[in-house]
């Protein structure tokens, strides 16, 4: 059944968590390891997406998540910046699991969001923005957005600024929409100013946060 699915990209963040909740159904934990084997090299698109989404929840809003995920992310954009044919991902990052019911319960939240970000984008729109020296802008701007993420942690949620517009960009190579790339790479420039802003004016302290179950944070 993998190699079939492997004939096709996904074109939808609806699709990508489809194949997420299969894995799910699969085996009683799900790593890294076994979403690099389920899409292999088709699409560099939703392993720059995923982990940008999971940080705009609230487990963007514990100390240290935003940081990894931001890590996962930019490992994926320099290789999409040099020009790779797959995703790789350091044996540390691809043992890292967490449990089906997790799992299904973290892809169940992003559903809504999901169905919302498919309804406003087109496949195969303005496509050529989603090619070529494109995706060399798209990566070196992913790559940028990821070094803003660790200094802006010591504000609560700001990190998140960065991260939407790094799923945006991840949405726009996952369903190659043009029109969506030039949208996510305005954002970015806007994220970036703002989290400037941000770290100038901010004045108060980090607060203590914890979680249980973080998918994909706690090793097996």
């Amino acid at each position: 059944m993998n190699e079939q699915k492997s004939e096709k990209d996904p074109e939808s963040v609806e699709e990508v968590l489809g194949e997420l909740d299969e894995l799910a159904a699969d085996q009683h934990e799900v790593c890294i390891r076994d979403v690099l084997d389920d899409f292999g090299g088709r699409s560099f698109g939703p392993f720059i997406m995923l982990p940008a989404l999971l940080e705009i929840t609230p487990v963007g809003g514990i100390p240290g998540v935003p940081t990894f995920l931001a890590l996962i992310v930019a490992i994926v954009a320099v290789q999409l910046l040099m020009g790779k044919d797959h995703v790789w991902m350091p044996d540390f990052i691809q043992n890292r699991a967490v449990g089906s019911k997790k799992l299904h319960k973290a892809v169940k939240k992003l559903r809504g969001i999901a169905h919302w970000l498919d309804e406003h984008s087109q496949g195969h729109r303005l496509e050529k923005l989603t090619e070529g020296v494109w995706l060399k802008i798209a990566a070196s701007v992913v790559i940028l957005l990821c070094c803003a993420v660790p200094p802006l942690e010591v504000l609560p949620f700001a990190s998140s600024a960065p991260m939407l517009a790094i799923a945006a960009i991840g949405l726009a190579l996952t369903v190659r929409d043009g029109k969506i790339m030039v949208i996510a790479l305005l954002l970015a420039g806007a994220a970036l100013a703002g989290g400037a802003y941000l770290a100038v004016t901010y004045t108060g302290e980090e607060e203590a946060g914890h979680y249980d179950g973080v998918p994909f944070v706690t090793g097996p």
